[in-house]
């Protein structure tokens, strides 16, 4: 699996752009293929989709904004095109909102998108983007923020984590490890 690739931008289409690196075009299907400048050396990140009939690559600007099509991937009747045609409004935040307050009707004025999957959207995604979805490691303490991040790889929903953040903050300086334990005993009280 590919986490980001690395060239110079070569060709841009209506749908997508063509990425060379080191010699080899890349085909990534983008969200904006205009926001993307010829001859720019950049830095995308991708993710790769398997089909019976097709490998395709799916190119992003930053890791939140992969992060955001994953989670709106993982969503049934929601395939990639789908979620670039989401991402491509560039109102990440206001997606996050609309899905955490339970606006259907906010979400169904994204394209290809009807009552019954903005109604999913909300059932399987509320509260499950926490600061745009990506722990900023670089924040006070990245210990908590590392420990928190494992917390939810194991499933515990963002909301509930939330609440023992600042209990685990109060705790003082600690290990990462020390910190999911300390976690692990508050949740299952």
């Amino acid at each position: 699996m590919y986490e980001y690739l690395t060239g110079i931008i070569t060709k841009i289409t209506p749908t997508y752009i063509v990425l060379d690196v080191s010699g080899i075009g890349y085909l990534l299907n983008v969200a904006n293929p205009y926001s993307w400048q010829l001859q720019d050396e950049k830095q995308i990140f991708v993710h790769q989709v398997v089909r019976e009939d097709a490998l395709t690559l799916y190119g992003f600007a930053s890791e939140e904004e992969k992060q955001v099509f994953l989670r709106l991937i993982s969503v049934s009747g929601i395939g990639p095109k789908s979620a670039l045609a989401i991402i491509a409004a560039d109102d990440n935040a206001g997606l996050v909102a609309a899905i955490d307050s339970s606006n259907v009707t906010y979400l169904t004025k994204f394209p290809g998108v009807g009552k019954k999957t903005a109604s999913q959207m909300v059932l399987d995604l509320a509260g499950k983007f926490v600061a745009a979805d990506v722990p900023v490691k670089t924040a006070a303490n990245p210990e908590l923020a590392e420990a928190v991040e494992a917390l939810e790889a194991l499933g515990y929903k963002a909301a509930e984590l939330k609440k023992i953040e600042k209990k685990l903050e109060a705790e003082g300086a600690m290990q990462t490890d020390e910190y999911i334990k300390l976690a692990l005993r508050m949740l299952i009280k």
